[in-house]
């Protein structure tokens, strides 16, 4: 069965085109620098010649209110437009948890245009929102730094590796469409200020976590429910404590 995955090449993409690999599927890892660009369309009609299945991982290259918005506007139409002409089956998309919680930031509203779109297509699909991955934890942390203090809330986060993303990902891409949402949350669920404690302890980094209950995420408020998953969601099985052991500089 062939397979097209869209951002094939970045960091869900790669072991997600891997696993669908490793199973015995045709798998194309679509992206710009492969010659296959969901914004302008280029390359697109000929890379779903023949799939069944396309597997949507791309994120926009900038998180600006404008660009990320024309960024999923274009890039899922254009991809929409495009299946509906190959006569693919499955429409798989890799959105956020809490999207519709988060509309007070840009990101989020244009992940909410990239689901309107796909829910009002006529191709069969599948939406997973996973909650936030640890490997960009760094960029969450390092990104609300004030001088030498990082101001973040206590609400409570549930992170999962990106490991564990892509495994999700290749059960859903291979199995019937839900025409609708599923949700995978980490194992664990932990205080965004502790989560960045325990991030820079594990770097060697002494810069000092202050609790901030005000303190937004990408612009937007946050609280307990804001970034975690519903009851009943798919969890992945790896821990923070786990990855932080595998994952920081040696000492």
């Amino acid at each position: 069965m062939k397979i097209v995955v869209i951002g094939g090449t970045g960091l869900i993409g790669t072991k997600l085109v891997n696993n669908l690999r490793e199973l015995g599927h045709e798998v194309l890892a679509a992206s710009p620098r492969k010659g296959v660009n969901a914004v302008t369309g280029e390359g697109l009609s000929e890379a779903l010649v023949g799939a069944e299945i396309v597997v949507d991982v791309a994120n926009s290259p900038s998180f600006e209110d404008k660009a990320v918005l024309e960024f999923f506007e274009a890039s899922t139409k254009n991809l929409l437009a495009a299946e509906a002409a190959a006569g693919v089956k499955h429409h798989v998309a890799l959105s956020v948890v809490g999207t519709e919680r988060l509309l007070d930031s840009g990101y989020f509203r244009a992940k909410i245009v990239q689901e309107e779109l796909i829910q009002a297509s006529p191709i069969p699909y599948t939406i997973l929102r996973a909650t936030q991955f640890f490997e960009f934890v760094s960029s969450i942390v390092y990104g609300s730094a004030v001088g030498d203090t990082l101001p973040l809330t206590s609400a409570l986060v549930q992170p999962l590796a990106a490991d564990d993303v892509a495994a999700a990902l290749t059960d859903v891409a291979l199995e019937d469409p839900v025409n609708g949402i599923i949700e995978l949350g980490g194992p664990d669920s932990i205080p965004l200020d502790e989560l960045a404690r325990k991030f820079l302890k594990a770097n060697n980094d002494n810069r000092q976590v202050t609790t901030d209950v005000s303190a937004r995420y990408f612009g937007a408020a946050i609280n307990d429910q804001s970034l975690r998953p519903d009851e009943g969601a798919r969890l992945g099985a790896i821990h923070f404590d786990e990855w932080l052991q595998q994952n920081a500089p040696q000492n």
